[in-house]
């Protein structure tokens, strides 16, 4: 019978971490995530026009909607009492034979539920052709 007394170097334990179980929980994680993130099949149908596509035959038609900074319209210039008015101006575009581009050019200071407003109200008149124009002043 042999007895340790200790003379021998006991040998030192082992202080590493055993990642693989680890490793292997996080994999099926991600792989369930994977499998429970529904399909995106929201996509949004642009018609883009080609690189040699023809000028249009006759130039648009644009009526300036401009926003001031205290959240008045103007149309072309001429100020608009208040949103029923400008209601009024963007039903009688829409109803015209050949509907105006709308360019909204918003003032810097402009409120934005004054500009989100007047898109809501030309969209809700039926006209399609509507750009905010002078983007350049809100860049940093």
């Amino acid at each position: 019978m042999h007895i340790r007394a200790g003379t021998e170097a006991d040998p030192e334990p082992i202080a590493d971490i055993n990642t693989t179980p680890l490793v292997d929980v996080l994999l099926v994680l991600l792989v369930m995530l994977i499998i429970t993130i529904p399909i995106q099949l929201q996509a949004v149908g642009l018609e883009m026009p080609g690189r040699h596509s023809p000028p249009p035959p006759v130039p648009p038609v644009v009526a300036q909607l401009d926003i001031d900074a205290a959240g008045r319209f103007l149309w072309n210039g001429e100020p608009l009492a208040d949103r029923a008015a400008l209601e009024a101006k963007l039903r009688e575009a829409a109803h015209e034979a050949n509907p105006p581009e709308i360019h909204v050019r918003p003032d810097r200071r402009a409120k934005y539920e004054a500009v989100a407003a007047a898109l809501t109200s030309a969209q809700r008149e039926g006209l399609v052709k509507i750009g905010i124009v002078g983007m350049e002043q809100f860049a940093p």
